[in-house]
């Protein structure tokens, strides 16, 4: 007999949904086979089976949430045809072998509760600085809900924490219920309630949080995009034949990102606590829109990729999003992001910060627009660009300095070259 557990998921996630049963009970499975697909925060995990057998009970349900090392399956010795008859003399067996099984089903009420508090404290990530405030606050690290996507505590995580009523949860809890009692619209069918997947309760209590505990601003430009457009044009054939990936737009705006983000070292910062961290290192995001929402990828080293390595990374990340294949180590570490709302037909958007990072870049549709070239008046494609930046580390100058860099380089494409 075998247990099927949670496996660790990652440093910062300790816990996952069960998104679907890929073996049923009665079922065989063979060893290194897939038994239970799990929905993470950021990634979906398939978990396999370390033993050949049957699969003769669930111990969660999908849907439910379970956590990093719980027993959620048993596997035992036999066929599919056994499997039924085996359950059914279960109840008939001695005492003895019974006991055998308590321990997984009661183990989490024998848990020393301090312990436990302990062990959750361990596996958070935190900052050397939050650590110390939440012990000075008797504040749980594990209790406190993170801006970083990745789950990292901070400083203003551990402040924010600190300063909600003690009443909001216990009066949270309470309403819970009320908010699920159906409508009598819900009944007759004219409104259908759906359960938001764990992915997408993340993303939205990331953003309200990211909104709530930064200085988040703005600004706007726009970038005449004749001049790459036909360079695209004259080059993609040629491009495609050396490298065997097409050349978009995205490289373009990665490389104009990256030596801008050279110049103005502090929209490629973090803030923590009261320090800010100036990164020596240039991993651009891409947001990729997938059917369970929103991810963000990571571009490694862009300073040091050329136009068909970035090219061919972002098709890689986007293939692997769309495939639900990302992992954890994909969308982590990542210094600044870049999201194309143009890709649906958006003119202008403000986008939403992406975790601690201080700076996103958006970019929006391409429009035929009438503009003032000299003294003539002429139809320019033009693209709308927003940078939405953390006021608290980045000041007006650099954050105007940052877009206008990036809009010159894009109207003059060749000077990406000198940037490469």
């Amino acid at each position: 007999m075998a247990e099927i557990k949670v496996p660790e998921l990652a440093e910062s996630i300790t816990e996952g949904t069960i998104a679907q049963w890929l073996k049923q009970p009665g079922e065989t499975v063979q060893k290194g086979e897939f038994i239970v697909e799990l929905e993470t925060d950021k990634v979906n995990v398939e978990v396999i089976s370390e033993e050949a057998g049957v699969v003769q009970e669930h111990l969660a349900q999908e849907g439910d949430t379970v956590e990093v090392g719980q027993v959620i399956a048993i596997v035992g010795e036999g066929s599919g045809e056994a499997a039924a008859p085996k359950a059914e003399e279960a109840p008939q067996k001695s005492e003895e072998p019974a006991k055998t099984e308590a321990p997984a089903t009661q183990e989490p009420v024998e848990k020393d509760p301090a312990a436990e508090e302990q062990s959750s404290t361990d596996r958070t990530i935190a900052s050397p600085a939050a650590r110390k405030l939440a012990r000075e606050k008797g504040i749980d690290l594990a209790a406190i809900s993170p801006v970083d996507p990745m789950g990292r505590v901070r400083v203003q995580d551990v402040e924010a924490h600190g300063s909600k009523p003690a009443a909001s949860a216990p009066a949270a809890k309470a309403e819970a219920p009320k908010a699920a009692a159906p409508s009598s619209d819900e009944e007759s069918g004219r409104i259908v309630r759906e359960k938001m997947s764990r992915r997408r309760q993340t993303i939205a209590k990331r953003l309200l949080e990211v909104r709530q505990s930064t200085a988040m601003l703005t600004t706007f430009n726009e970038i005449d995009m004749t001049n790459v457009m036909a360079l695209r044009s004259r080059k993609k054939d040629q491009f495609l034949k050396n490298n065997d990936v097409k050349l978009g737009f995205m490289s373009f705006f990665t490389k104009a990102v990256t030596a801008a983000l050279k110049k103005y070292p502090y929209v490629n910062a973090e803030l923590d606590g009261t320090d800010v961290l100036l990164k020596q290192f240039y991993d651009v995001g891409i947001a990729v829109s997938t059917e369970e929402g929103l991810v963000v990828p990571i571009v490694r080293d862009t300073d040091k990729k050329n136009f068909a390595e970035i090219e061919a990374s972002i098709g890689e990340l986007a293939k692997k999003a769309r495939d639900k294949k990302l992992s954890i180590a994909d969308m982590t570490g990542g210094s600044f992001t870049i999201t194309n709302g143009g890709v649906f037909g958006s003119l202008m958007s403000t986008p939403i910060l992406n975790g601690t990072q201080v700076g996103i870049l958006g970019m929006h549709t391409i429009q035929k627009r009438p503009v003032a070239i000299g003294d003539e008046v002429q139809i320019r494609p033009m693209m709308y660009v927003a940078l939405s930046y953390d006021h608290r580390v980045i000041d007006g100058s650099d954050s105007v300095g940052f877009l206008k860099m990036v809009k010159d380089m894009i109207e003059n494409p060749e000077d990406l070259l000198l940037e490469s």
